[in-house]
């Protein structure tokens, strides 16, 4: 028996999940401080829950510092090495361009608009130069998520288990059992609402919206939305995703630059944007490069960075 336990933990690295907390403010976010290899992937979290490095409050001069907000997509999850996601491909670009770059990934699996703006209120945008809010098609309409899964589902521990305890409770027994679903939070990881309450909940977003937009605006830092779709949104044709218009109305009436994935893969063929997906909303590697490159560049344009190159192509294979 312990044989299997240290195998585990040393092959697969369970027994030594990423941990989660409740949080009033964010409804849940990742224990900082946290460095650990899961599946062969690098994963970790900073002093202030963010899935980059630890940082100084007071950021060093001649540093430019980019703070992105969002949810699983942009958190990349344990199927991600740290090195792959969106923050530490555009910090690599930033740097090999000449520019001292940190790139902050505040983040967390099903986190709202409600849940962006609760992370700005507690903690601030960090001195950063510029702030890039990462919404998707899902989030438009989503509640804000709350804390009250965290400690019961599995996904969301609280603290470490032994390797053989999570194999069995995480990934073995769910398989055996089949249909038979003893997790009650499984299905809910974004908070159900009724047909009716669609419309309510968008409106409600464009409100934390606006008010995170005005937080950010404040402090005088020019911000930035990443708009991502979900597959279904391009795949087997492009569609425009649910209140993406309306949103966009929001978006240019506050005169803010958007890096829009859906506009630019809805132009790419199917084929090619299914090397984006690892599934209906999150990406692959390439994925994340392509995202990267799309940042990369379009900042260089618009915000003229000494030594930016725009040699560093999108992806069309």
């Amino acid at each position: 028996m312990v044989a299997i336990e240290v195998s585990l933990r040393l092959l697969f690295g369970l027994g030594n999940p990423v941990l989660s907390q409740a949080d009033i403010s964010t409804g849940y976010r990742f224990q900082p401080n946290q460095q650990i290899v899961r599946f062969g992937k690098r994963i970790e979290y900073n002093q202030y829950s963010q899935r980059s490095q630890p940082i100084s409050l007071q950021k060093l001069e001649g540093t430019l510092r980019i703070l992105m907000v969002g949810d699983s997509v942009l958190n990349g999850g344990n199927p991600i090495d740290q090195k792959q996601i969106i923050t530490e491909q555009l910090k690599a670009k930033l740097k090999a361009s000449g520019q001292t770059t940190e790139v902050l990934n505040a983040s967390a699996g099903s986190w709202g608009i409600g849940n962006h703006l609760g992370y700005l209120k507690k903690f601030g945008t960090f001195g950063s130069d510029i702030v890039i809010l990462q919404i998707g098609t899902h989030d438009l309409t989503q509640p804000t998520s709350t804390g009250e899964r965290v400690g019961k589902d599995p996904n969301y521990p609280v603290h470490s288990l032994s390797a053989i305890q999570e194999a069995f409770t995480r990934y073995i027994l769910p398989r055996l059992l089949g249909n038979v679903n003893l997790n009650p939070f499984s299905n809910q990881e974004i908070p159900q609402i009724s047909p009716a309450q669609v419309a309510q909940h968008f409106q409600k977003n464009m409100e934390f919206f606006k008010t995170a937009v005005n937080l950010v605006r404040d402090k005088k830092t020019p911000i930035y939305v990443l708009f991502t779709p979900n597959r279904y949104d391009l795949i087997p044709t492009p569609v425009t995703p649910p209140y993406k218009p309306e949103f966009m109305q929001v978006v240019n009436s506050l005169q803010i630059p958007v890096f829009d994935t859906y506009e630019a893969w809805s132009k790419l063929p199917t084929n090619v944007v299914e090397t984006y997906f690892r599934d209906e909303v999150h990406l692959t590697e390439v994925g994340y490069e392509v995202v990267a490159n799309l940042i990369f560049q379009q900042l260089c344009i618009q915000q003229k960075f000494s030594g930016c190159s725009l040699a560093s192509p999108v992806h069309t294979r």
